[in-house]
């Protein structure tokens, strides 16, 4: 990447071994501290993965869990990106949701040892302890500065509000350790070799986290533009131009050739979609938020979180006034201090920040909840393919990782500038600014174990191999349970057994978009209602009727109902659900800890 500044100079000269030793124990403190923090976030996980859920987004982590359980079947001969094991008789296209192949390929050894639960832990634990350290590594040897500075910048990339927030269960969002990566080797593009790197280093990130790939090529774009139209950088770009666009072409056509498949399922493949489904105006980023305070905070349990996040998963900004404050300080002594280089490298980031903060806000501007008509730029991206599969709140994303390097920036140069009072006075802004935002663990809750009738594999006695069983409270984002199930069967290696439902995203959404499920039919949209609301219907032979046409159409075998059911949002009314389910398919057996409703042709 074609920068020549002085945040990208590096010593030509050899480092002493003092300042190696110096440097090392910098790096194991910054890790260690990474782990620790990364395990207070995930700690109500750890006494009990298997029966502990994240709480306000179990239904991601029943999907993540199937994933990895699914992912480590494909080893054994299965497509990784197609399955009919969910959504019988279509099935779901992998590829246009988040399939995380090359997570569930690498841990699958552990999820076959200890089960999907404690690997979801394990790589959520992870993923934040290596984004926090992978930014470090990128401060303060990829931008040269001190190792205090890029520590205290790394551990606020890695543990700032939006990365807290997405884990919540989220596993693509929060392996954000890709990003400085992917800068790093931007960063060093010449020719061949690199760009070689780069476009592997691509398709693992297409693989985990697609959307992050394209939110970071967009930011990339945006500030190489911004940074080579600066007066003094121009001829500096041109020279390096050449030498960049072969390494350019060498990444597109090793990422070409390694996503070729999973591109043509995204695009071109059975089950697509154009679009999610989701409301733009929803799912942007409200402007009163970039100044509020986040829920799992130290501000936020001190009572001084808000409500303007679409729910608590998607607190994509969330600063606080004095983080904005202490970053606008940090822009103007940068920029006192800096030559022409340097002020064309902050200009770019200031530009690249001001774009994304803009775009986040989405359609139309939205302020402390109140939505208005005033239009913004992103109305006019917000149909374009692959935009309209985004959701533009999340492009604020972006704005954290250049705080962060206005943070490492600024602490370094004062670090070497300043002494006595003004570096106290500066140090206490930094403190007042941060301190609101050290992460406090999330919240958990119990949920029921997997039935001894899926454990103990009895099920295999009443499916056949391959056959379609489900729960009587369908499976979906908001009733986890079957796709739970359905892990445990994949990762104890008892078999399969296909589900008429899931939690995915697939056609059917309206104008031809997406939608999160199946399209219902009349049996579980009825057994959803009654789940939902404890409201029993009066049953008829018509009903009745409707219920067989539909498991024959889903070739349904055994439908099953425990005592205990999840519900990822509301409480399940169980037993209005057996009594429903008996109404419309006749009075259940007792087969081990289940209510058991076999289905014959």
């Amino acid at each position: 990447m074609p920068i020549a500044s002085p945040e990208t100079a590096t010593t030509a000269s050899p480092p002493s071994p003092r300042r190696v030793r110096r440097v090392s124990r910098a790096d194991a403190a910054v890790a260690g501290l990474a782990v620790a923090l990364a395990l207070l976030v995930t700690a109500g996980l750890w006494p009990d993965p298997h029966g502990r859920a994240i709480t306000v987004n179990s239904g991601d982590q029943a999907l993540f869990e199937w994933l990895l359980a699914y992912g480590a079947q494909s080893l054994q001969g299965a497509n990784p990106l197609l399955t009919h094991l969910l959504n019988v008789p279509d099935g779901v296209n992998l590829a246009v949701n988040t399939s995380i192949t090359v997570y569930a390929v690498v841990f699958a050894p552990l999820t076959w040892l200890v089960g999907p639960p404690v690997t979801f832990a394990v790589i959520l634990t992870l993923n934040l302890a290596a984004t926090a350290y992978a930014w470090y590594w990128l401060f303060s040897r990829q931008l040269a500065c001190r190792p205090a500075a890029a520590a205290v910048a790394g551990l606020f990339c890695g543990f700032a509000p939006q990365m807290v927030s997405h884990a919540n269960a989220h596993l693509n969002w929060t392996a954000q350790w890709l990003v400085p990566l992917l800068l790093w080797r931007v960063l060093r593009l010449r020719g061949r070799r690199g760009g070689i790197v780069l476009g592997g280093l691509v398709a693992v990130a297409f693989s985990i986290a697609a959307e992050a790939l394209f939110f970071t090529a967009l930011a990339v774009g945006v500030f190489l533009a911004a940074w080579a139209l600066s007066r003094s950088r121009r001829a500096a770009a041109r020279a390096a131009l050449p030498a960049f666009a072969r390494g350019l072409g060498w990444a597109a056509l090793t990422a070409g050739v390694l996503l070729a498949y999973p591109l043509y399922l995204h695009f071109l493949g059975p089950q697509t979609f154009h679009g999610t489904g989701f409301d733009a105006r929803i799912h942007a980023e409200d402007i009163a938020a970039y100044g509020a305070w986040p829920q799992r905070s130290l501000a936020g349990v001190a009572g001084l979180d808000s409500s303007l996040a679409p729910n608590p998963t998607e607190e994509n900004s969330f600063f606080g006034i004095p983080l904005l404050l202490l970053a606008v300080a940090c822009f103007g002594y940068l920029w006192r201090g800096a030559d022409a280089a340097r002020r064309a490298t902050l200009r770019a980031l200031a530009v690249t920040a001001l774009v994304f903060a803009v775009l986040s806000w989405g359609p139309s501007v939205k302020v402390f909840g109140h939505y208005t008509h005033i239009p913004l730029p992103y109305a006019a991206l917000v149909h374009l393919p692959v935009f309209d599969a985004a959701l533009p709140s999340r492009l604020a994303l972006v704005v954290t990782p250049i705080l962060g390097m206005l943070l490492a920036f600024a602490l370094d140069a004062l670090l070497g500038r300043e002494r006595g009072r003004r570096l106290v006075t500066w140090s206490a802004a930094f403190a007042v600014a941060l301190l609101p935002l050290v992460p406090v663990p999330l919240l958990t809750s119990e949920r029921p174990p997997v039935p001894r009738f899926i454990t103990s594999g009895d099920w295999r006695e009443y499916v056949g191999p391959g056959g379609v069983l489900t729960p009587a409270t369908f499976t979906s984002d908001l009733l986890p349970d079957g796709q739970r199930w359905q892990a445990y069967a994949l990762a104890r290696g008892q078999g399969e057994f296909a589900l008429p439902a899931g939690f995915f995203l697939g056609p059917g959404g309206p104008d031809g978009r997406g939608r999160i499920g199946p399209v219902p039919r009349y049996l579980d949209g009825v057994l959803t209602y009654v789940a939902q609301t404890g409201a029993e219907p009066v049953i008829s032979d018509v009903d009745r009727a409707r219920a067989r046409a539909d498991l024959a159409y889903w070739r349904v075998e055994a439908v099953v109902l425990p005592d205990r059911v999840s519900g990822a949002k509301w409480p399940v009314h169980v037993e209005a659900v057996r009594r429903t389910a008996t109404a419309l398919l006749g009075p259940p057996e007792r087969v081990d800890d289940v209510w058991l409703w076999r289905i014959r042709p």
